[in-house]
């Protein structure tokens, strides 16, 4: 086989600890043979000392710097198109910064590559699943769309001994194959922070592309998601500034996704997110009653 040049894509603020130790993660796993990983980080105006603490620790990794404004989804286009302006790389491996990675987490990936192309003749999107390192509980990776009659659901696949086809991926660890940035490009500059990694592999999945889920566990990574809605506590004001912004419900973008995707589910995701906003004792007891 020939070299393949991989660049690894990061994005990071003020969160020092946990990007330096998913990045001594990353050194620390196993490289296969001709294959060689150059690290794309944007550092979007930390005021915590990453930049210094990074160059001094990890003198080879290129640190882009952000605006201050590019939350999730802008850093990583930072980073990607950098290394797209290079124009040397075969494939992309998108991680976020507070992944601890196991040490076989790339040969996980590569295997759900041959996998793939076995399969399809093409290469494609492969995705590395994450636990919880306290519970075990699978927290990040790919999921399958469970449709019915006008809700869509997405069902977090757990890893196992074989790849797994998939439609939606988490970018916690995703590996984009440069055939697929060919057809498809980056993210979508339609988003600001989370949405972008769901939009960006079932656009890959419509164009027939290969989305899988790699085997095995490839990382550590806590949920901090949390309940993604402000309860009664807080005031309706404070809730409609969460309702619309990018760390929030991202309400418009979270409505471009679905009338992208998934058109008939419109009108119900409409409903539900202002339910969310105007009535949270409602949805409280909606959640409690599924759990």
């Amino acid at each position: 086989m020939k070299n393949q040049k991989i660049a690894v894509l990061l994005t990071c603020y003020n969160r020092k600890e946990k990007t330096i130790s998913c990045l001594s993660s990353f050194f620390e796993a196993d490289i296969p043979i001709n294959y060689h990983f150059d690290i794309f980080l944007t550092d979007d105006g930390s005021t915590d000392g990453t930049e210094e603490t990074i160059t001094n620790l990890f003198p080879s990794i290129n640190i882009i710097k952000g605006s201050g404004n590019l939350f999730w989804a802008g850093g990583m286009r930072l980073a990607w198109n950098t290394a797209l302006e290079l124009n040397k790389y075969n494939a992309f491996l998108l991680l976020n910064d507070d992944v601890i990675l196991k040490k076989d987490f790339i040969n996980n990936l590569l295997t759900a590559e041959s996998f793939a192309f076995n399969k399809t003749n093409k290469k494609g999107i492969y995705s590395g699943a994450t636990i919880d390192k306290e519970t075990n509980k699978i927290t990040y990776g790919s999921s399958k769309i469970n449709k019915n009659n006008f809700i869509v659901k997405i069902d977090l696949l757990t890893p196992s001994e074989r790849p797994q086809e998939c439609e939606i991926t988490n970018a916690n660890i995703l590996w984009v194959d440069k055939s697929v940035v060919d057809e498809i490009g980056i993210l979508d500059r339609k988003y600001t922070h989370g949405i972008a990694d769901y939009d960006y592999s079932l656009k890959a999945h419509k164009k027939g592309l290969p989305v899988y889920l790699a085997p095995n566990i490839c990382g550590i990574c806590q949920d901090d998601h949390g309940k993604n809605w402000k309860d009664k506590t807080s005031s309706l004001k404070e809730r409609i500034i969460y309702l619309k912004s990018p760390r929030g419900l991202a309400y418009k973008e979270y409505l471009f996704y679905i009338r992208r995707h998934f058109p008939l589910n419109l009108p119900y995701s409409f409903i539900m997110l202002w339910m969310k906003t105007l009535f949270p004792f409602v949805w409280d007891r909606l959640k409690k009653e599924e759990a």
